[in-house]
């Protein structure tokens, strides 16, 4: 039997800042503390490392680096984008899309539009969450203005052929923005390739500091601040700059570009052994989202006839730190939106659990996981209703 080890298998919740953005961050809380925005030496240090990160960044997805909005998460930076770039074009008129499988910081800002007398339609996604650029194109109307559909999903990993719907969002006339929190850093990201006009991304992905995120705006998109106050990022997002988050996401996306190639073999390789040796150790287990279209560091499941905050707890026992798409709704006893739009039953979506392997992570951690958690769900399983009805049934 194995010694109990530390296992973090949660990359898509967060990433260890790793220590070349640590050491890059370090000198901006003492030494070159200056605010950007003061006229003097201190701020122009501190105005040089802000202006570096968003060379950094642009350079990570191809941008032009005026276009790079400074925010303090992809929460906020897609707030920004939805509500921001819909009032920017309400003269237009008042009709946004979004997917069935959004974050809730898009689909919640579309809701809120709503009350201001924006529609909003949202498009279905297929069993693997897979949006059709077809569904989109016939969602779209004259008064469509913001058409909102995610790169990657950090749920069920999924990648969306992101280049083919903005083709057909640029046909009818409307701007697209693309939540790309999930993909930036972790797999190729350029804006110019996928023709989208605005793109959030968050450093905590792709192991700079939380605290630190952007939206990447077209030249000529009219933007609304979500604020008011002072000039900072062009007048469109105000307040002082965090300036060693922003230095740490400039070092950290440096890093990613490159360092890409590498990190996406090896990562492939952790996340491959990972979900064929889940797939053929446990029984009634469903792999969700696609199977090959899928980011290189993801791996999710259904285990069938058990719930996954239950799988959390005893993983956590264990060392294992995994999510589970039904944790962050389970106290209002929601399944997620994300399987449900995928036509997966309530009780099976329950039984949601998620991986999502770092450069921290080895073999020996994955084969510890493979050996934890074939008992954890056996010891679930011989406590559920539902998978003693299951038994009787086969028998009966």
């Amino acid at each position: 039997m194995s010694a109990k080890r530390e296992v973090y298998l949660d990359h898509m919740a967060t990433t260890p800042v790793i220590p070349e953005v640590l050491e890059a961050m370090l000198p901006y809380f003492k030494g070159v503390f200056g605010n950007p925005q003061s006229p003097h030496s201190w701020g122009d240090n501190a105005r040089e490392g802000v202006e570096r990160a968003r060379e950094q960044l642009a350079a990570l997805i191809n941008g032009s680096a005026e276009g790079i909005i400074f925010t303090s998460s992809g929460t906020e930076a897609n707030n920004l984008a939805i509500k921001g770039i819909a009032q920017g074009q309400a003269t237009k008129g008042k009709h946004i899309v979004v997917s069935a499988i959004e974050h809730f910081s898009v689909l919640h800002a579309a809701r809120t539009l709503e009350k201001s007398g924006f529609e909003v339609t949202v498009v279905p996604v297929d069993k693997y969450g897979l949006v059709d650029p077809d569904e989109v194109a016939k969602s779209i109307r004259k008064d469509t203005v913001l058409v909102s559909v995610m790169h990657a999903n950090s749920e069920v990993g999924t990648i969306q052929p992101i280049a083919e719907i903005a083709r057909v969002v640029k046909r009818a006339g409307a701007l697209f923005h693309t939540d790309a929190v999930a993909s930036t850093g972790n797999i190729p990201v350029d804006v110019t390739q996928l023709g989208v006009d605005a793109l959030s991304l968050a450093a905590n992905q792709f192991y700079g500091p939380k605290g630190a995120a952007a939206l990447w705006l077209r030249k000529g998109v009219r933007l609304i601040p979500l604020m008011d106050g002072g000039v900072q990022e062009g007048g469109r997002r105000p307040g002082t700059e965090n300036v060693p988050a922003i230095v740490g996401m400039g070092k950290a996306a440096e890093l990613a570009q490159s360092e890409m190639g590498q990190r996406l073999q090896r990562l492939q390789q952790l996340r491959d052994k990972l979900i064929n040796g889940v797939l053929s150790s446990v029984e009634h287990v469903i792999l969700t989202g696609h199977p090959q279209q899928r980011l290189p560091h993801h791996a999710s499941f259904c285990v069938q006839f058990i719930e996954g905050e239950a799988m959390l707890m005893l993983l956590n026992n264990e060392g294992i730190a995994v999510s589970s798409g039904s944790a962050c709704t389970s106290r209002a006893l929601k399944a997620s939106h994300v399987l449900i739009a995928m036509g997966i039953p309530h009780e099976v979506a329950q039984g949601s659990l998620v991986f999502s392997v770092g450069l921290d992570n080895s073999d020996e951690d994955i084969k510890y996981v493979l050996e934890k958690l074939p008992p954890v769900v056996a010891r679930l399983r011989q406590m559920s209703p539902l998978y003693a009805r299951f038994v009787k049934g086969q028998r009966g």
